[in-house]
């Protein structure tokens, strides 16, 4: 299997029209922006670009629109997480025959099976696909399914095409137990990071990011990624305080509060599908004045 790497990725938003239908007129000029500004590759729909709101048709469709955008300008990178570990495994396919240069996928979404269980899901999914798959590891969103190293090393051995975890659990300890487990028996396994928190992530070993706050700040995640890519994590340690800050307020803000930001940033992209909460105008009004008030912003590109 050719060596792939996500590098810098962008994890798009998924715009909606007033009546929460998927704005493709849209989506594509957030496509470009992303490509105008620092991605190295395009992973989607995360969870930050609302997959789990997006019914079957909707998610494919958004693979095959972006594969024909892009162009081959960049990799694309198909999320395909289900509950289902069939729903899951044949979306993977229909990703890859769509032109996906590499899938990624969760634990199974609601569920809470055995670890034997979670790993035959993770099997299924990767051994549908030939292009290079990597597990997303975000427990803080699943917190009742719990990955361990014992089970990345396992699956390793099940796929040869499995060449990476993606990790938003911020769990250091994890991370490391993970890595030093799994270079022992595929030296090129890939840790990439699944927040913008690539001063910790790096240090253990991460190459790669997975970002949503790039559609905000692509300025600033690209700065602390390549800083971080030459290892003067030092050097970084501005930036990702800055980063941190950012991503902080788009937490306390609520669910609405990454497309809020966006908002303030002059690229309206509809509000969220529920059952996610919107934004109201009152706490946009909060969190555009905390988002005027950030200078490290003002380098940044205004409008899509």
């Amino acid at each position: 299997m050719p060596a792939f790497t996500p590098g810098l990725a962008h994890a798009p938003i998924t715009p909606f029209t007033s009546d929460l239908k998927v704005d493709f007129e849209l989506f594509e000029t957030i496509i470009e922006f992303h490509l105008r500004n620092g991605a190295q590759s395009l992973a989607l729909p995360m969870h930050t670009g609302e997959s789990v709101s997006l019914s079957d048709a909707e998610q494919r469709k958004l693979i095959e629109f972006t594969v024909k955008q892009v162009k081959g300008r960049v990799p694309v990178i198909a999320h395909v997480s289900d509950a289902g570990t069939r729903i899951a495994a044949n979306r993977a396919q229909h990703a890859q025959d769509a032109g996906a240069s590499a899938i990624v996928a969760t634990t199974p979404y609601y569920w809470t099976p055995p670890p034997a269980m979670v790993l035959e899901h993770l099997a299924r999914i990767g051994g549908a696909v030939s292009v290079p798959f990597y597990v997303f590891y975000t427990p803080g969103e699943l917190g009742a399914t719990r990955l361990d190293p014992d089970l990345i090393v396992k699956l390793i051995g099940r796929l040869g095409n499995f060449a990476g975890l993606v990790d938003a659990s911020l769990e250091w300890q994890f991370m490391i137990l993970t890595m030093t487990a799994s270079w022992q028996v595929r030296p090129e396994f890939q840790l990439v990071s699944g927040t913008e928190y690539m001063v910790s992530a790096g240090a253990i070993g991460a190459t790669s990011m997975f970002s949503s706050l790039a559609g905000v700040a692509p300025v600033l995640v690209r700065k602390l990624y390549d800083i971080c890519r030459t290892e003067k994590y030092f050097d970084a340690r501005q930036t990702q305080k800055d980063l941190a800050a950012l991503r902080q307020s788009v937490k306390r803000a609520g669910t609405g509060g990454l497309k809020g930001v966006l908002r303030a940033m002059g690229r309206a992209c509809g509000q969220p599908r529920p059952p996610l909460d919107p934004l109201g105008e009152d706490g946009y009004a909060k969190l555009a004045v905390e988002i005027g008030a950030m200078t490290v912003l003002r380098e940044e590109p205004r409008g899509w």
